[in-house]
């Protein structure tokens, strides 16, 4: 099993940046896929980003193509987190922001963290 706890969100105005981060226990994230994804109220759960194991290849798949170039995507294994900054945030990114592990066979979701982003 793997824990993952989401702090870091908060409110911010837009231009703001923000940076979440997800602490793991349990397991090492090392074996493990991470993402992020992020719900807004009324909307589906969307993938923003994800990283592969060792941290060298992120990928932003159905993303839209506004989150690309203020996103960034990283994570420390050595100190079992990853992480999401977020910069020049506008209003439409208001969501809670999920965690996720994955790797075969196991799927892991952190609680979430809200952020909102005031005009």
């Amino acid at each position: 099993q793997v824990q993952l706890v989401e702090p870091g969100g908060g409110l911010v105005q837009a231009g703001g940046s923000l940076r979440l981060s997800c602490a793991a226990s349990g397991r090492t994230i090392s074996n493990y896929a991470m993402g992020w994804f992020r719900q807004a109220p009324g909307k589906e759960r969307e993938l923003l980003a994800a990283i592969s194991r060792g941290g060298g290849s992120t990928y932003f798949p159905n993303s839209p193509d506004s989150v690309k170039g203020r996103f960034t995507i990283s994570r420390d294994n050595a100190k079992n987190t990853l992480y999401l900054q977020m910069n020049n945030l506008r209003p439409e990114d208001t969501a809670v922001y999920y965690c996720n592990a994955k790797r075969v066979r196991a799927d892991y979701w952190g609680q979430g963290t809200q952020v909102t982003v005031s005009s």
